[in-house]
């Protein structure tokens, strides 16, 4: 809806969400602490993938099996952090994003990125995400779908699931909408009431 229909609409919870990517978001804060470099905002993209973002936050930690960084001394791999307000979900939307980015990393930096981390405000915790194929393989998926999607213009209806009550969208996307009867339907059940 965003992309396709272009519409957006403001909710409690992405204004809070805005405000805790502020800082992530800052691309001119970089710091090194220890053996990790902490880069905000880096630019990445994708041409085999056909996408282009900014991950909030990229790790470089130094190893010797990683790459060399310009103004850095020492190899360093790259360890993608997305921020999240909420917390963990079940669904792996979250996940997939993450995944997205360490592909986009590894076009871009011509290295292999094996991990990365996803942090949530809500529980200020940490979950590490191991980007295995069968994460990288939905990733292609579901951008191959996407891509389709853009293409003809068409947004796909909704599937109402628990997170719609919290979507800022859900009054314009009006997921229960999809469970209103056909016209159809409607007459021949009502035909049917009105024999008995």
């Amino acid at each position: 809806m965003i992309h396709i229909e272009q519409c957006w609409n403001e909710n409690l919870l992405t204004a809070e969400g805005k405000i805790m990517h502020e800082r992530a978001h800052d691309a001119s804060i970089s710091e090194k602490r220890g053996d990790v470099i902490i880069l905000h905002d880096l630019r990445i993209k994708s041409s085999v993938l056909g996408v282009s973002g900014a991950c909030d936050v990229v790790e470089f930690h130094q190893s010797d099996d990683g790459i060399p960084l310009h103004g850095w001394d020492g190899k360093w791999l790259p360890y993608p952090v997305e921020y999240k307000r909420g917390k963990s979900k079940e669904i792996d939307a979250d996940r997939l994003q993450l995944c997205g980015q360490a592909m986009c990393l590894e076009e871009m930096l011509c290295c292999e990125v094996k991990e990365g981390a996803l942090y949530y405000g809500e529980t200020r915790h940490r979950e590490k995400v191991l980007f295995n194929a069968d994460l990288r393989n939905e990733v292609v998926e579901m951008l191959k779908e996407m891509h389709d999607y853009y293409k003809r213009g068409y947004t796909p209806k909704p599937k109402k699931c628990s997170g719609c009550k919290s979507c800022s969208l859900k009054d314009i996307c009006l997921p229960e909408m999809n469970k209103i009867k056909s016209v159809r339907r409607y007459i021949n059940d009502s035909i049917e009431g009105d024999e008995e």
